[in-house]
């Protein structure tokens, strides 16, 4: 079976990480590449390194018409500018993964208090699954609209859930303290992304409340059922791809910690517990779907997790795909298995 694919947003590092990933799809085919921006030019003058035929594909604007032929619609755009192309691809009767922020929520004014606007087609909240695909197979395989997670809930949320599942953790606020590639900023022009504006430096942003903290506590509470506060600080680095979420925790008995999430992803292809006392590092995902995530306990009552994952893959791309596989009936893995590229 062959589902012809559009991708809107290509020309972005997102939509590039898709479109390499369905290029070696088994099932998925590109049959349009859309921007904003950039459309009207050839792909291969905006994505370097595009082969030929791929590369000599003119790039359509978001906005025109859907191919009758295109069953399955990526849209890699900015939140807020996503909503309409997610309504008019609804519309035409496409399955849609948003990688946008514009579904991620579970009601308008959740969204509103996130993003400080007003979301421009609340009425699609119901069709809407959360796609954090290890906990929620069942709902994605049954949606038309799978709203993709944030790369930071999604590294944050994979250790944290299992946790609070297991009602392990005291109700203090969660710390999470996390850091990502400067690729997580998109690839739109911005001064704090200059060379000399971000080579050897790190720098906190978002505060006091980073609009991914609405994200992590929604979801958190939605999925195992624990009604929890996250102090969440996130960095940028001076790397193209790579994220790292470090949570300090509380809690009873966190030397049982490990074996909780060592059960919990026992099965899971894209999940991986590192031995006790061992912890990830991003080099070690690049490249990849995969999650790694490490604990180290620090005493009594305390221990520390490690999650690191890829931003453009586990945090969007990848995970975008994992979510599709599973929405046409196809084993998740397909067009994901590639190692980590390592060094």
């Amino acid at each position: 079976m062959n589902i012809d694919v559009a991708i809107l947003g290509a020309s972005g590092y997102t939509g590039a990480e898709l479109i390499r990933i369905i290029d070696a799809h088994p099932h998925f085919t590109l049959g349009r590449l859309a921007a904003h921006s950039q459309a009207g030019k050839a792909a291969g003058a905006v994505l370097p390194g595009l082969p030929h035929p791929l590369g000599a594909q003119t790039l359509a604007h978001v906005d025109d018409p859907l191919p009758e032929s295109c069953r399955l619609v990526f849209t890699a755009l900015p939140h807020a500018a996503a909503a309409n192309s997610v309504r008019r691809a609804l519309d035409a009767g496409k399955k849609v993964v948003d990688l946008s922020a514009d579904f991620r929520h579970q009601s308008a004014d959740i969204y509103a208090q996130a993003y400080g606007i007003e979301h421009p087609h609340p009425e699609l909240f119901a069709d809407a699954v959360y796609g954090l695909s290890e906990f929620a197979r069942q709902s994605v395989a049954q949606s038309r609209l799978v709203a993709n997670p944030g790369c930071y809930p999604t590294c944050t949320l994979l250790p944290l859930v299992p946790l609070l599942r297991a009602g392990v953790l005291d109700d203090a606020a969660i710390i999470v303290d996390a850091k990502s590639a400067a690729s997580g900023a998109g690839r739109s022009a911005k001064t704090g992304l200059l060379y000399c504006e971000l080579n050897e430096s790190v720098k906190a942003y978002g505060l006091p409340r980073h609009r991914h903290a609405w994200e992590m506590e929604e979801w958190a509470l939605s999925f195992s059922g624990r009604e929890v506060r996250i102090r969440f600080v996130p960095h940028i680095l001076p790397m193209n791809r790579g994220m790292l979420s470090t949570l300090h925790l509380t809690g009873e008995q966190p030397e049982q910690w490990h074996a909780i999430l060592q059960q919990t992803f026992a099965d899971e292809p894209f999940v991986h517990i590192l031995p006790a006392g061992q912890l990830p590092s991003t080099t070690a995902v690049k490249g990849s779907n995969r999650c790694d995530i490490g604990i180290s306990v620090i005493g009594e009552r305390e221990a520390v997790v490690v999650s690191c994952i890829d931003n453009l893959l586990k945090g969007a791309a990848g995970q975008a795909v994992q979510n599709a596989n599973i929405m046409f009936g196809f084993d998740e893995t397909l067009g994901l298995n590639h190692l980590p590229c390592w060094p």
